[in-house]
């Protein structure tokens, strides 16, 4: 029997995504949770995440040159890179101290939040226009999500309002993006992403931390275990090279039916792993509309792609993937589509909150995919 090593290396690169995206977001939970490792500080693992990617993200481009630095000038990163990050740093902020109040299954949940929030922001910012098929969707998923909420046993308006407000915050980010740098004809990779991004970031939690967390840390009994902290900076990295390896390789069914099962994972691990994350019937039932409506999305995407077989399109998004380089300066067809490509938009973007720095056009110039889910 041949075995067809692009296949094999495709569904490898899945597995590991499902599992570094997993791991990530329980071991994340770990730590803040004052139950378990008992680091209530989620501000300052936010900053070591950043000052842990930008070093790495500094090497990679500096010193050992595994990719070019693309034209940056002061204008671009005034106007574009200082604002994004400023966005990016609030989702992750906000979406860590979630952690601390709500679990992780009604976390995801919440999650189901993203597509309306970005077609929101995308309409509020002139990228999208309100359409009333896209808006009922929205609607849906929005009941669904009450639905969760109200069948949630240990249910916190604190710890919900920040999950909704980082949320909300990505999906700004996410617009931004599209609105600033796609504009400019400037796409970055997950690399390059990391150099200008997460030091800005970094920047942007000082002030919050000075005043919100400093204060306690000097007062309280901290466990600073360098290997915990590491380990957990690094599987965060490592999860966005992961989407990286995958993006060139799938295609937006792909990757969406991946997103899916992986949420399905998660909330089965968070319950065996964390035993106050009870599911009732309510949440399963939430959660079963939001697979039904991934599931119709899926019906569309493949609606829209020709017919081909699972090799032809990993070679031809190999190929693509090989021609890529840093900078992408996107059709005039992307444009018009808010960077989605083949036809999608803004609230169909489903990006992974672990890794959030894959910007959109990039997952639409290689397999017009849409990535999800949201941060830390």
């Amino acid at each position: 029997m041949i075995i067809n090593k692009p296949l094999v290396l495709t569904y490898l690169y899945l597995l590991i995504y499902i599992l570094l995206s997993s791991a990530v977001i329980l071991y994340n939970k770990w730590v803040l949770s004052p139950k378990y490792f008992n680091f209530p500080f989620p501000i300052t693992l936010t900053m070591i995440h950043m000052a842990f990617s930008g070093m790495v993200a500094f090497f990679l481009v500096r010193v050992f040159k595994v990719v070019s630095p693309v034209k940056m000038t002061f204008e671009i990163y005034a106007t574009c890179v200082i604002p994004i990050s400023a966005f990016f740093a609030a989702s992750l902020w906000f979406g860590n101290t979630a952690y601390l109040y709500i679990s992780v299954a009604f976390i995801q949940m919440l999650k189901a939040l993203m597509p309306v929030a970005t077609f929101l922001m995308a309409v509020m910012c002139g990228t999208d226009k309100a359409r009333c098929d896209v808006f009922l969707n929205m609607v849906l998923v929005s009941v669904g999500v009450v639905i969760s909420s109200y069948g949630e046993i240990h249910f916190n308006v604190v710890g919900t309002v920040y999950q909704v407000t980082g949320i909300f915050a990505e999906a700004l980010r996410l617009v931004l993006t599209q609105v600033l740098l796609q504009k400019k004809g400037l796409t970055l990779n997950p690399i390059t992403s990391l150099y200008y991004i997460a030091p800005c970031s970094f920047v942007f939690l000082f002030v919050p931390w000075l005043l919100l967390e400093k204060p306690g840390m000097q007062v309280s009994q901290i466990q600073f275990n360098f290997w915990i902290f590491f380990s957990n900076a690094l599987s965060a990295l490592a999860l966005n090279f992961s989407i990286f390896l995958v993006i060139g390789r799938t295609g937006a069914v792909t990757i969406r039916v991946a997103g899916v099962l992986k949420d399905w994972i998660l909330i089965a691990l968070s319950t065996i792993i964390f035993p106050e994350s009870t599911i009732t019937g309510l949440n399963i039932l939430a959660l079963c509309g939001v697979v039904m409506y991934n599931y119709l999305k899926v019906k569309d995407v493949r609606a829209s792609q020709l017919p081909e077989t699972i090799p032809e399109r990993i070679t031809k998004d190999w190929k693509l993937e090989k021609k890529s380089s840093d900078i992408y300066v996107p059709s005039n067809n992307s444009d018009n589509n808010g960077g989605g490509g083949g036809g999608s938009n803004s609230s169909d973007l489903n990006v992974d909150e672990e890794a959030p720095l894959i910007p959109s056009s990039r997952l639409s110039h290689i397999g017009r995919t849409q990535f999800s889910n949201h941060a830390a």
